[in-house]
């Protein structure tokens, strides 16, 4: 399978405190619409876990790792998520997924 692109899929796990929620729901409806238009990007889909509304997961799904560096270097992920999210957030787990 050598030089054939693999798709990138994972959920990010993310905890708020409660006083960030409404901030934090405003700020990833921004980097959603914003990741979504990136070449790269197949899914991009925060989630709010029901019954934990200050826990939250993004579904997001890449092309091949390239579209994931590119995504990770653009602007708008630095300025919302590095210098936004990042800096609320209590928690943050990575879930690595493989497709069947």
């Amino acid at each position: 399978m050598r030089g054939i692109a693999i798709m990138v899929s994972f959920i990010v796990r993310l905890k708020f405190a409660p006083e960030d929620r409404a901030d934090v729901a405003e700020t990833l409806r921004k980097l959603a619409s914003a990741s979504r238009q990136e070449e790269g990007c197949i899914s991009y889909i925060p989630h709010q876990l029901e019954g934990d509304p200050d826990t939250v997961l993004i579904y997001e799904q890449y092309k091949d790792q390239e579209a994931l560096a590119a995504h990770r270097a653009s602007e708008h992920f630095e300025k919302l998520a590095v210098a936004g999210l990042y800096q609320r957030m209590r928690d943050r787990a990575v879930e690595n997924l493989t497709a069947l």
